[in-house]
């Protein structure tokens, strides 16, 4: 028995994941623990964890492998310093001191910090360091069912990397080409989440969101100005524009000059213009996936895709890849993020140093439920120290409650199974909606997450039946991929309907799946499998069954700016503090009605927006 831990931390999305003889036994982000957002500090409680669901201590674990590489990244950032002096010494100033403390010696770091797990944990040289877009790779190719594959990875930055092409052939896998800092497309794209007034690093979905109220007005001033593309999808940015090399911000006086625009404000109202940059840049970005994609099979031959990095969080774009029908099968790792980049380095090493063969099956990421689960006794103890008022119930009378309740337009907390890895709630820790309903995108949004009203919400269908309710007949167990509803699901818009302007197109009713139908007639498609999830499969079988609908709303459990609810604390607190009506955990279930008045909480401040 060989164990490896793989480490993610220190920049955004902290995680920690465990491999036994190639077997990914558990994986978390630290901040589904810790209770803040995009937690970049050590993994102490994700790396506690997934020590004890595997059993070990950590002095009993063979191999430890950080993400990247921390001195490449020291150069990269002293070599961009000098190349742009003296600009940027404020930006330089502040960083340093971070790094001659902690980054730079790293390795002596890390091994401080891991003996807190084990005091019997001695041995410095179980730490090893894999490269940042390399664990990326690692983590999109790995966990595939593919044998042979391109892969293609595409973040801010790395050490110097921004985008990788590799090649994967069984336990194998080779960078073959990279494009390197400032160049880089997920900074093109924060650029504009910061110029829209979006928080970097957590505000692209927002983006994204935003992009199909808009019109792409301003794609050739972006094509014309701010990249040089080339036709195999390699591209320059114009430094003129961009302010992250040597700045504390993402754009300069230019980029705005340009558009004629300041930076938004976040408290400032979304207007036309910011739709119409939204829509812009999002169309930039899928023509560069688009001709990166099509170059690399008329290059490689190879028809088997596969996906990392932040940049591959974009569905949208996902979408365009199969939309064209440019590659035969599309895999993306559902952490594609930093947090990916832990179990990247564990299999990277497994893999690639150790030279074990590959064990190549349908679902290695087992669906993503790779976080904690809870038994029945601490679910009752917890209820209880919570003067929480609960009833159990068989599983079967669950699915037969619930079922009913959603098709009454109740809104149902559902704390179900493992914890998902990754961004997006599957099915264990979901909000979950009727579709059907008209007024239930901008109940949840405004009353349940407390955010944006024109954010979308995605659809769960079970995997059997997407294809009769959307343009799309393939797996997305991992909610990545973006796909049209199916015309005969869609309705007319009236000549009226078709003026109106930005946030006024999202009270047009466009298909009989009003609630997860974004005003493009796109949704972010998760197919729900028996194999993986079969309690959330059941819910859907029976949801239909009342409704002759296999679809719900699938958000996750949180509020705007919340991690992600992990524990039952956590998820009572949630349903306390907002307007869901029920709460289900495992076969606990909860009425918001029955509960004590005085155990209600204003959640809606309770985290800093993000």
């Amino acid at each position: 028995m060989t164990t490896v831990l793989g480490i993610s931390a220190f920049y955004h999305d902290s995680a920690a994941a465990i491999i036994k003889d190639g077997k990914i036994l558990a994986a978390a982000q630290e901040e589904r623990f810790s209770r803040k957002k995009h937690d970049a500090s050590y993994p102490f409680n994700a790396i506690n964890y997934v020590l004890d669901e595997s059993n070990l201590n950590l002095s009993q674990v063979e191999h430890i492998v950080f993400f990247e590489k921390p001195f490449l990244k020291f150069e990269r950032l002293l070599e961009t310093h000098l190349a742009f002096a003296p600009r940027g010494f404020k930006s330089f100033s502040l960083s340093m001191p971070i790094w001659l403390r902690e980054k730079l010696f790293q390795k002596r770091y890390l091994f401080d910090n891991l003996k807190q797990h084990d005091e019997n944990f001695t041995d410095i040289n179980k730490i090893n360091f894999s490269e940042h877009h390399y664990s990326h790779a690692a983590s999109a190719f790995f966990p595939s069912p593919f044998e042979e594959a391109i892969i293609l990875t595409l973040d801010g930055v790395g050490e110097w990397a921004t985008s990788t092409i590799g090649i994967g052939r069984g336990n194998n896998l080779k960078i073959l080409k990279e494009i390197h800092f400032p160049h880089s497309l997920g900074l093109l794209y924060s650029a504009f989440t910061y110029y829209t007034g979006f928080k970097v690093n957590s505000g692209e979905y927002k983006l994204m969101g935003l992009a199909p109220y808009g019109e792409p007005k301003y794609k050739e001033i972006i094509m014309n100005n701010l990249l040089d593309l080339k036709e195999d999808g390699s591209f320059r940015l114009n430094m003129k524009y961009f302010n992250y090399t040597t700045g504390l911000t993402m754009t300069n006086k230019y980029f705005s000059d340009l558009f004629k625009h300041p930076v938004r404000n976040s408290r400032d109202l979304l207007t036309q213009f910011h739709m119409d940059i939204a829509s812009s840049i999002q169309a930039v970005t899928e023509e560069i996936i688009v001709r990166i994609s099509k170059n690399l099979v008329a290059e490689y031959k190879i028809k088997n895709l596969c996906l990392a990095g932040g940049v591959a969080l974009n569905c949208v774009a996902n979408g365009k890849i199969l939309k064209h029908k440019i590659f035969d099968n599309v895999w993306i790792q559902p952490a594609a993020g930093d947090a990916g980049g832990s179990l990247g380095a564990a299999l990277a090493y497994w893999y690639q140093e150790l030279n074990k063969p590959r064990m190549i099956f349908k679902d290695q990421m087992q669906g993503s439920y790779l976080g904690p689960k809870f038994d029945e006794y601490s679910i009752e103890k917890e209820l209880n120290s919570s003067n929480a008022n609960f009833e159990k119930k068989s599983s079967k009378d669950i699915i037969s409650i619930v079922a009913k309740e959603l098709s009454n337009n109740k809104i149902i907390g559902w704390f179900q199974g493992r914890m998902e890895f990754g961004p997006r709630a599957l099915g264990g820790r979901s909000i979950l909606a009727d579709p059907r309903s008209e007024k239930m995108q901008k109940e949840l949004n405004l009353k349940i997450k407390f955010r944006e009203s024109f954010r979308p919400f995605a659809p769960s269908v079970i995997r059997e039946k997407v294809n009769e309710w959307f343009e799309l007949n393939q797996d997305s167990p991992y909610m990545l991929l973006v796909a049209e509803i199916k015309k005969s699901k869609q309705m007319k818009m009236s000549e009226t309907d078709k003026k109106l302007f930005g946030i006024e197109k999202l009270n047009v009713k466009r298909s009989s799946l009003p609630a997860v139908t974004h005003v493009d007639y796109s949704a972010r498609i998760q197919t729900v499998h028996k194999d993986t999830n079969p309690k959330y499969y059941d819910l859907l079988k029976e949801f239909e069954k009342i409704t002759d609908c296999p679809v719900l709303v699938n958000t996750s459990f949180n509020v705007r700016g919340e991690p992600i609810v992990c524990s039952i604390k956590d998820a009572f607190n949630c349903f306390m503090g907002t307007n869901l009506d029920i709460l289900v955990i495992e076969d606990f279930i909860l009425f918001k009605e029955d509960q004590d008045k005085s155990l209600l909480i204003d959640y809606k401040n309770k985290f800093e927006l993000d």
